[in-house]
């Protein structure tokens, strides 16, 4: 298969911003009351440590956006069904956190394998 960089970059980069506005103005405020923390907490990380964790995240969105362009003509609601939604349960099932934080956390999973494959499809 074909590979277009172009679009998988910007397929990953398109994820940072969806990840900034979901978990920013959107739905940051739940976000952190359940995840329990708080805006002085976040201050706590130096400039560095989160551009460390920003390019990580940089790094699995590209890895996610290249998979996801090697598979043509599948339910991304499947994709998300079978894999993210199952994986993600653990968060729940075995670390405490509430339901509501895996109905927002695969919101927004499910938003952005929507959003990256419409970028991937773009320019055949």
């Amino acid at each position: 298969m074909e590979i277009n960089y172009l679009r998988v970059f910007l397929a990953a980069f398109s994820s940072m911003i969806l990840g900034s506005l979901w978990y920013g103005p959107i739905f940051g405020k739940p976000w952190m009351k359940m995840m329990g923390m708080s805006k002085e907490g976040m201050k706590g990380f130096k400039p560095s440590d989160m551009a460390k964790l920003y390019g990580i995240q940089f790094i699995g969105s590209i890895v996610m956006a290249f998979v996801l362009s090697q598979l043509p003509n599948v339910s991304l609601f499947l994709i998300w069904a079978g894999f993210v939604a199952p994986v993600t349960l653990t968060s729940v099932l075995w670390e405490g956190k509430p339901w509501k934080l895996w109905l927002l956390n695969n919101g927004y999973f499910l938003v952005l394998l929507y959003q990256m494959s419409y970028i991937l499809s773009l320019w055949k």
